[in-house]
C-alpha cells in the first residue's frame, strides 16, 4: 500500500489545500466535483491533447501519484475524510477517460467525444456502480483517488463500446476509415 511521503508534509497548508481544491473550484457550493471534472477536461485539452499513448500514461501516473499525496495531506489538514471540496482527484483522472480515443478526438466530432466522456465520468463518479463505492474505503489519498480512477476506466470502456456501436451502425463512416 502506498505511504504518505515527506515532501508533501513540508508544504504549507495553504498550498496543500489550494492544490487539492483547485483554488476556488472546490469551494463552489453546487456540485464541486462537476466543476473539478470540467477543469479536468480543460487540463486534458491543454496538457494531453497531442500526447501519444505512452506519454499520456506516464504523465497520468505522475499526476495520480501527486494527487494521492496532496489529497491525503489535505484530508489530514482539513480534518475531514474525502470532503467534496477536494476535487484534485476528479481533475487528474479525466485524461484517462480518453485513453485510446485520440482517433475520434482529432476529428470533427471530437467535441462530442469530450462531452460524452465528461457525462459518462460524472455519471459513474456519482453513482459509483460495480463496487466503485468500496474503493473510497481504502486508506488516505488512495481512497480519495481510487474511486475516481475506476470511474475514469469505466468511462473509457463506455466510450469505446459506444464508438464500436456507432462505427458498425454507420455513424462514423465520415470520421474513421
Amino acid at each position: 500500500m502506498m505511504k504518505q511521503h515527506l515532501w508533501v508534509k513540508i508544504l504549507p497548508e495553504k498550498v496543500v489545500v489550494n492544490v487539492a481544491t483547485l483554488g476556488p473550484v472546490g469551494n463552489i457550493k453546487t456540485a464541486p466535483g462537476t466543476w473539478g471534472s470540467l477543469a479536468g477536461i480543460i487540463w486534458f485539452s491543454v496538457a494531453f491533447w497531442n500526447l501519444n499513448y505512452l506519454g499520456t500514461l506516464l504523465f497520468s501516473l505522475l499526476s495520480l501519484y501527486i494527487a494521492v499525496q496532496i489529497c491525503w495531506e489535505a484530508e489530514l489538514r482539513l480534518g475531514l475524510r474525502d470532503p467534496g471540496k477536494i476535487v484534485l482527484d476528479e481533475f487528474v483522472v479525466i485524461p484517462l477517460c480518453f485513453i485510446g480515443s485520440k482517433p475520434l478526438l482529432h476529428t470533427g466530432i471530437g467535441w462530442v467525444v469530450l462531452l460524452a466522456g465528461f457525462l459518462f465520468f460524472r455519471l459513474f463518479d456519482v453513482l459509483k456502480p460495480f463496487g466503485i463505492k468500496r474503493l473510497q474505503d481504502l486508506p488516505g489519498g488512495v481512497g480519495v483517488v481510487a474511486d475516481d480512477l475506476a470511474a475514469a476506466v469505466l468511462t473509457s470502456i463506455a466510450l469505446h463500446v459506444l464508438a464500436v456501436i456507432a462505427f458498425y451502425a454507420g455513424y462514423l463512416e465520415n470520421y474513421v476509415s
